[in-house]
């Protein structure tokens, strides 16, 4: 949850106990698959705010056909993709 929105969405990575899960979770990473993908309005601005906060990206701000995309490592396992309409 977002100090400067605490009604806003709230994110909650368990721990991967269960071992099918973590396969599925290892080999998705290993392909570079993101696990989930989030829409941003600015993924310029998206990028620059979380890279300043350490975040790690696998990929940068690029267009995917009719979207821009960027990838981060979210440190549990995962990679995230960020996502902005164009």
């Amino acid at each position: 949850m977002s100090p400067q929105e605490q009604s806003g969405v709230e994110l909650l990575l368990e721990p991967m106990a269960f071992e099918p899960a973590k396969l599925y979770q290892q080999s998705l990473k290993e392909a570079g698959i993101p696990w989930t993908s989030f829409a941003v309005d600015n993924i310029a601005e998206e990028y620059q705010r979380l890279s300043a906060l350490g975040v790690e990206f696998s990929i940068a701000p690029r267009e995917a056909g009719t979207v821009m995309i960027a990838v981060l490592d979210d440190t549990c396992g995962n990679y995230i993709q960020l996502m902005q309409e164009m």
